[in-house]
């Protein structure tokens, strides 16, 4: 697996690619959620490489993607994104966002209809407007005093403990929080929650217009992510798949089962 770098408008964005499958084979990009880095894919990476081409980066402002000022938006990271894969002449990658990712992967399907062969939705929520009450996206707009009142040292535990079911789970986790001091997390959760928020206020009128597959973690707590996915795979009819015993970070929680699915979806494509 190879580092590089991606020279985007306010800072530099790291992200890892391994073509050892060689050329010809379909590429995955894996995007990790909110606050998360590019080691939340560390098992799909492994489990994949060989198999496909994969790419996977610490999105502006997270991991090894830092110094990076909080002043981007979702259609930002979709369009940074769009300049990676082109700068590693990316073809019709199939997309596989975690939480965050996922819906930096709607916008990125919403601005290049046609570009991505399929989508995988790991523990995320669509970007339609329709699926929203008013209060939801408005409390999205106020999480950052909520965040600070609460002591660093119960924070981080919180935070594993809310994101995944299992200790593998909640140790990659705490090692996202680790790297992070308390306002440095805090200000990039709060950021991410008014990006989201802006971009289901956009009234995105977009269709997911490729092969979509949604993983959402049977214990995944976060928000209301499972009635969500339920909505979701109601109104667009997107395939729905529960994650056993595994909560917001399931890949991470149930990583054969996740990978088997991604498999599976993968080949259902004939790519």
């Amino acid at each position: 697996m190879e580092r590089k770098t991606f020279t985007a408008n306010s800072g530099n964005v790291a992200y890892w690619v391994d073509v050892s499958a060689g050329t010809g084979a379909p590429w995955l990009v894996f995007l990790p959620g909110l606050t998360a880095d590019h080691t939340l894919f560390d098992n799909q990476m492994s489990y994949f490489s060989g198999k496909t081409r994969c790419l996977v980066w610490d999105a502006p402002a997270h991991g090894e993607s830092r110094p990076y000022p909080l002043d981007f938006t979702m259609d930002d990271y979709a369009r940074i994104l769009n300049g990676i894969l082109e700068t590693e002449s990316i073809d019709h990658p199939v997309l596989v966002g975690q939480s965050l990712g996922g819906y930096v992967s709607q916008a990125f399907i919403d601005l290049y209809p046609g570009k991505a062969a399929g989508f995988v939705s790991i523990d995320s929520a669509p970007l339609k407007r329709k699926y929203y009450p008013t209060w939801e996206v408005k409390f999205l707009r106020h999480t950052k005093g909520m965040y600070m009142s609460i002591p660093w040292a119960i924070l981080k535990p919180w935070g594993a403990r809310g994101a995944a079911s299992t200790d593998q789970g909640r140790a990659n986790m705490r090692s996202f929080m680790n790297g992070y001091t308390k306002r440095e997390y805090c200000n990039l959760a709060a950021h991410g929650y008014r990006m989201l928020a802006d971009a289901i206020e956009d009234e995105r009128a977009y269709d997911i217009n490729c092969p979509a597959l949604l993983l959402c973690g049977e214990k995944d707590h976060a928000g209301d992510v499972r009635p969500f996915n339920r909505k979701w795979t109601a109104g667009e009819g997107i395939p729905l798949v529960w994650v056993p015993s595994a909560g917001h970070n399931s890949n991470v929680d149930a990583p054969e089962f996740v990978n088997a699915q991604i498999e599976s979806f993968v080949e259902g494509l004939g790519l």
